[in-house]
């Protein structure tokens, strides 16, 4: 199987410094970290495999249905527990809420990091630390 991590990690660098906008999927001009991973396909395969639905901005929601993990499962490759560069990691925010935050990872080891759209701060990159790492529910890799 290729190792498409750099290609996924390259791709993500170039979207940094794109401004936050909710349900936005559009490099330099405006996106959430769903569009980000968007963006990352359209540009790996061209036409996204689906449309997304409607969602809310709120990383705290409560319910049964983990939309976003599923999404990632009917269309990404699930990972194991090591951290390769280009992984796609979905967070859960809250104990008890559906996941609903994605990065790249963009560096391992000791300085840990990855690429994600945060509100407020657009598409940066952030340490790895141990409260991102503890909300990790899932690690996936594109195909």
């Amino acid at each position: 199987m290729t190792d498409r991590g750099p290609e996924v990690l390259g791709i993500a660098r170039r979207w940094i410094g794109t401004p936050y906008f909710h349900q936005g999927a559009s490099a330099k001009v405006g996106t959430d970290c769903l569009g980000l991973i968007r963006g990352i396909w359209r540009e790996l395969y061209g036409a996204e495999p689906e449309e997304a639905p409607a969602y809310t901005p709120d990383w705290g929601e409560y319910g049964r249905d983990e939309l976003l993990l599923a999404g990632a499962q009917r269309h990404l490759i699930p990972d194991d527990g090591v951290e390769r560069i280009g992984q796609v990691l979905l967070f859960r925010m809250r104990s008890g809420a559906v996941a609903k935050h994605l990065g790249v990872v963009s560096a391992i080891g000791d300085a840990a990091a990855f690429i994600h759209a945060y509100d407020h701060h657009g598409v940066i990159e952030s340490p790895l630390s141990m409260p991102w790492r503890q909300r990790i529910a899932a690690r996936f890799r594109f195909p």
